[in-house]
């Protein structure tokens, strides 16, 4: 049995948060990642706290920069940038663990007051989509600066990422367009064949009216 690398003790299957003393196991154990400070003071604000942001860097083989706040510690990542994020944090995920997938959204769920967040570049309202298939975190996005992730959501998508949460993602997304190549062509063929009956039922239909017209005027 797997052990709590906080204080030893047991932890549960498919779980990562030990019911001891309350800690996060295997992925990051205090919600916290290695960085250096690059600049105390960026020209984007946050848009919890209205305070600028500070630039930081997480070193992926290479300057890898991104925005933080001291207050309220949400990140700001340019476009693409968390997906390479989770590519260089956690690999080898060959299967997917759907238990585990759901014990960590079941830890992790908050239920919070729904709100859009402004850009911090652009001051516009974010869209609030969710990140992954089954991945608990709905994100705010600007399509043209980045997306920003509340304290903690980098580590939840992290431990969903290593559960197979991404191959889910995967999977979920080729099998979308294929349901909707099936559906369209059992509605082609209704129509076919409700074109093929009239077509079918035309000459029945022209000989009754011609009928009904030979009684109504002899």
């Amino acid at each position: 049995m797997a052990r709590c690398k906080s204080c030893s003790a047991p932890l549960l299957a498919n779980t990562t948060l030990c019911r001891y003393c309350g800690v996060r196991n295997d992925i990051d154990l205090h919600g916290r990642h290695q960085y250096s400070l690059h600049s105390s003071q960026s020209k984007r604000l946050c848009p919890e706290c209205n305070e600028h942001l500070q630039t930081i860097d997480l070193n992926l083989n290479g300057p890898f920069l991104i925005e933080r706040c001291e207050q309220c510690f949400g990140l700001f990542f340019d476009p693409g940038e968390v997906e390479i994020l989770l590519e260089s944090s956690v690999s080898n995920v060959f299967d997917i663990n759907h238990q585990l997938l759901h014990n960590i959204n079941k830890d992790r769920y908050r239920d919070k007051q729904v709100k859009y967040l402004k850009c911090p570049d652009c001051q516009i309202l974010m869209n609030r989509v969710n990140f992954g298939h089954r991945s608990g975190v709905v994100i705010d996005r600007c399509k043209k600066h980045g997306v920003w992730l509340e304290s903690g959501e980098i580590t939840h998508l992290m431990e969903w990422k290593k559960a197979g949460g991404q191959i889910l993602h995967r999977q979920n997304s080729e099998e979308k367009p294929n349901k909707r190549r099936t559906v369209n062509r059992t509605i082609a063929s209704r129509h076919i064949s409700d074109y093929s009956y009239a077509m079918d039922s035309e000459p029945d239909l022209i000989q009754a009216v011609s009928d009904l017209v030979s009684r109504l005027f002899n």
